[in-house]
């Protein structure tokens, strides 16, 4: 069993102060990747990018509704000559192109593929490096730009992945994913972790905000590992309306829950709210969240909700740039404004 790597809250002095023009912003991520059955396990074949013919027109929805997107682009997209002739043209009004590393279908492959495996971070720091500098290098040439944003597929963090990111010229990640444990799986643990961004190792990071609501959200992740014990504990929390845990996404979570959490989230002082889904998601069929034309339409009036609701609470989209620059000019030392 691989020792998990289980980053700590941070220091008070380390949480980035957002500058007071930034306001209250938020980022909607795109895991930006290949095609595969969710249900299967991890292979090296699965490379098949044809779902990226659905982004442009995703990309226009998201613009009429004044929304960059933050395109964490893996190798399989970054070396398919179709993907990066759709994607390219799409790169403008604030759309990013970020790195995504999925360790199993992205050279040197050197490693036994296992699930320990295919959390980045547990690989060897060589082994690690080399496929991060294969991923910048296609994106940079793909595209004409060298990311400097990051996310490690399955959240893959590893002791060794800050120095590298910084050591390549990354300046923000958006792997941490607060209240979620992968430590059963080989992965990271990170239960301990808030939803404010900070530094570490050189790097901003931004976590994919997950808050828990309920009568009982003040028990946290505390209250929520303890549920887990029991048969259907968790389950039975929701039901009573105590505690759920929500991420800031349309897979698997109903718009009247994300609402609630965004209005969590906001009252918490959460300065940059982190939204992410998997581009799979946009044709149906491809991932459990959106098996067909019923739920590609539940995906989308989930996305027009959640924008009038961060509209009605103030809270304006940002792209990577933005948040990047914000959190340089805004310095360290807490979430609030300074």
């Amino acid at each position: 069993m691989v020792d998990a790597f289980r980053p700590q809250p941070p220091a008070a002095g380390d949480l980035v102060a957002w500058p007071d023009s930034f306001g209250t912003r938020f980022v909607v991520f795109v895991d930006t990747e290949e095609e595969f059955d969710w249900s299967k396990p991890l292979a090296r074949e699965n490379r098949s990018v044809s779902t990226v013919s659905a982004l442009p027109a995703a990309h226009a929805r998201f613009a009429a509704a004044g929304v960059p997107l933050a395109l964490m682009v893996d190798h399989p997209i970054a070396t398919d000559r179709q993907a990066i002739d759709l994607i390219g043209p799409l790169l403008t009004g604030g759309t990013g192109v970020g790195t995504q590393l999925h360790p199993w279908v992205n050279p040197p492959f050197e490693e036994v593929l296992t699930p320990a495996n295919s959390f980045a971070g547990n690989l060897p720091r060589a082994l690690e490096e080399a496929k991060l500098v294969a991923l910048t290098e296609a994106i940079t040439t793909a595209f004409g730009t060298r990311p400097t944003a990051y996310r490690a597929g399955r959240y893959g963090l590893g002791s060794a992945s800050f120095d590298l990111l910084a050591t390549h010229g990354y300046r923000l990640d958006s792997s941490m994913r607060p209240g979620f444990d992968y430590a059963l799986e080989g992965g990271p643990d990170f239960s301990a972790l808030g939803n404010h961004a900070f530094r570490t190792g050189g790097i901003v990071e931004l976590p994919l905000t997950t808050v828990f609501t309920g009568a009982a959200r003040s028990g946290g992740m505390a209250l929520y590992r303890a549920a887990g014990r029991l048969p259907k504990g968790r389950a039975v929390l929701a039901r009573s309306g105590l505690l759920q845990r929500i991420p800031l996404t349309p897979e698997g979570i109903p718009v009247r829950e994300a609402l609630e959490a965004v209005r969590v989230a906001m009252g918490e002082g959460v300065r940059v709210l982190s939204f992410a889904f998997h581009s799979p998601s946009l044709a149906p069929g491809h991932t459990p969240y959106v098996k067909d034309e019923a739920d590609l339409a539940a995906f989308w009036d989930w996305w027009g909700k959640v924008f009038a609701e961060l509209d009605r609470l103030g809270a304006k989209a940002a792209g990577l740039d933005d948040v990047i620059a914000a959190a340089t000019a805004g310095g360290a030392g807490g979430p609030g404004r300074t």
